[in-house]
């Protein structure tokens, strides 16, 4: 091992002449670290001193910090008391304030859900009554509903279709005219068969009906319509293939119906509905112009019905003129016993006269009878001598007479003479009327 410390030992570099080895690198080395550790000594030295001066400040200043933050604690808690009675008082107030207003907000509420609950049970019991007739019509329109389905499976079918549109206008000639003035579906002498023929009067030929209308081509036109508009190719081809069945419909009405002679030379093509009335006249009035001049007249129920009752009119009329005559006999014979009934009134306001003239004598005879019972009801009666001494209940016993029977007997007196003082009566007439 090599000894460091060796005077012989091999220098490392030199400085200034002087050879430098590892043992002076050593020894340098040593002292530098002698040297800082007599610093560190100092500093921590000089560091401790200067902890504990911080340190001795420190807790004074702590103490102080003490003492105020004591001295804030104990003016704290004198304020804290005070607050705490300040906020009891106010929390005493708060709760007596709250306590009233909650009571008189429950009286509110009361009365306000009182009011709602009544409110609410008047609503329920309107809706319920609303609920029943929204039930109601419900079920009326389910029966619609069911009726419209119907009438869809009818139209539908074409032949069910024909069947529906003569039924609707067999139903309006029968209740527009008279048994025997129609019939339905006759053999023409061609051999074709019309829905219905209605008889004319004054031996007129009969006018023809048609109910078959192309309304299979309708309702495609009005698909077509909901499903395109009204600009499209599917709407424009079902217009022009209901116009050509509507063409192609009138021409036949014409070549078989319009028979010269046979038929009126106008026949009526019977649409089964209003709408599509309107809708031909508005938006194909070529159809209508061609069907003009073909005679054939496009009628809905309405003007049928009102047809029918011009018609029916016509035929009263002819009725009335075919039985011009039996009226005429019968006016006649009317004005006879018009003429005896006149003859009889007038002998019987002379028979009336006549009764009159004796019930005016009846009552002039009746006028002087009561005048003169009158005056002799104002006679004063004296009684004589002789008929003074009379016994009292011989006069009592006898009955009074009738002024007739009194005015009799003063007749007898007075023509039995001046003799006979017995039986007269002296008489004092008071007053006398002259008739």
């Amino acid at each position: 091992m090599m000894n460091l410390f060796d005077p012989g030992a091999a220098p490392l570099f030199s400085i200034g002449g002087l050879a430098i080895t590892a043992a002076h690198l050593l020894l340098a080395a040593g002292l530098v670290l002698l040297v800082l550790l007599f610093g560190l000594l100092q500093g921590v030295r000089r560091g401790r001193r200067q902890a504990e001066a911080l340190a001795r400040q420190q807790a004074e200043m702590a103490e102080d910090r003490l003492d105020a933050v004591l001295a804030a604690q104990a003016e704290l808690q004198g304020r804290m008391a005070a607050m705490s009675e300040m906020f009891g008082a106010r929390q005493a107030e708060f709760n007596q304030a709250i306590n009233q207003r909650l009571d008189g907000m429950g009286q509110r509420i009361g009365a306000s859900l009182s009011e709602q609950t009544k409110a609410t049970h008047e609503n329920l019991t309107r809706l319920q009554e609303r609920l029943a007739v929204i039930d109601t019509a419900q079920n009326n329109i389910q029966t619609l509903a069911r009726d419209v389905v119907g009438l869809q499976a009818i139209l539908s079918n074409k032949q069910t279709r024909g069947a529906f549109g003569q039924s609707r206008m067999e139903t309006i000639i029968q209740d527009g005219l008279p048994f025997g003035s129609y019939e339905f579906q006759p053999t023409l002498s061609n051999g074709k068969r019309p829905d219905c023929t209605i008889i004319m009067p004054n031996e007129a030929p009969p006018l023809v009906i048609d109910a078959k209308f192309p309304l299979e081509a309708w309702n495609s036109m009005r698909e077509g319509k909901e499903s395109e508009g009204a600009s499209g190719d599917g709407a424009a081809a079902a217009k022009q293939r209901f116009r050509q069945d509507m063409d192609v419909h009138i021409r036949d009405i014409a070549e078989k119906y319009l028979l010269s002679g046979e038929t009126q030379d106008t026949a009526f093509l019977f649409v089964p509905s209003e709408s599509i009335f309107a809708e031909i006249h508005e938006n194909f009035e070529a159809i209508v112009q061609r069907a003009h001049r073909a005679r054939v007249v496009i009628v809905s129920p309405s003007l049928l019905m009102l047809s029918v009752q011009v018609v029916q009119a016509l035929l009263k009329d002819a009725r009335m003129r075919e039985q011009a005559h039996l009226i005429q006999g019968e006016v006649a014979r009317l004005m006879d016993d018009l003429g005896r009934l006149d003859t009889r009134v007038q002998k019987l306001q002379t028979h009336f006269g006549q009764t009159q003239g004796d019930i005016d004598q009846i009552l002039i005879s009746t006028a002087k009878l009561s005048k003169r019972g009158a005056k002799i009801g104002e006679l004063d009666f004296q009684p004589g001598p002789a008929t003074a001494a009379a016994p009292a209940d011989a006069i009592s016993t006898k009955r009074p007479k009738e002024p007739q029977a009194e005015a009799a007997d003063l007749a007898e007196g007075a023509q039995a003479g001046p003799g006979n003082e017995s039986g007269r009566l002296r008489l004092r007439v008071v007053d006398e009327d002259q008739t």
